[in-house]
């Protein structure tokens, strides 16, 4: 249902740098991009994308408050190795990666702007 997320950053340039290299991890490249606008990941052109941009009005960007993108993984080593490398690119900890409950596991972070993002998985810690 949902066809792509997209978040605001204030420095384009680092941010996709930052976004290359974590959506690179997870196997999704490049699939669409406006200099100096904005740039889409994505594994699949046909299934849902994440997205970079600068605001449409020229104001700039802010995070929202209980907003977040959640990332989906197929395991637990997955989910640690994707919070691990965010942290190492500059993301902040919003909660380690570790269970939740018996049946979902997950690391949150916030980006080098302060949106708010996860890696989980289903099944088990």
């Amino acid at each position: 249902m949902i066809g792509y997320q997209m978040v605001g950053t204030n420095n384009l340039d680092k941010a996709v740098k930052f976004y290359d290299a974590l959506m690179g991890e997870m196997g999704a490249q490049r699939m669409m991009e406006e200099e100096g606008s904005f740039v889409a990941w994505a594994r699949d052109p046909k299934q849902p994308a994440f997205s970079v941009c600068k605001p449409q009005d020229g104001n700039n960007a802010s995070i929202g408050n209980g907003s977040m993108t959640a990332f989906a993984v197929e395991t637990p080593a997955q989910v640690d190795k994707l919070y691990a490398k965010a942290i190492e690119l500059g993301a902040t900890d919003e909660g380690p990666a570790g269970p939740r409950g018996s049946s979902f596991y997950a690391g949150y972070c916030r980006d080098l702007d302060g949106n708010k993002f996860n890696f989980f998985c289903m099944g088990g810690s």
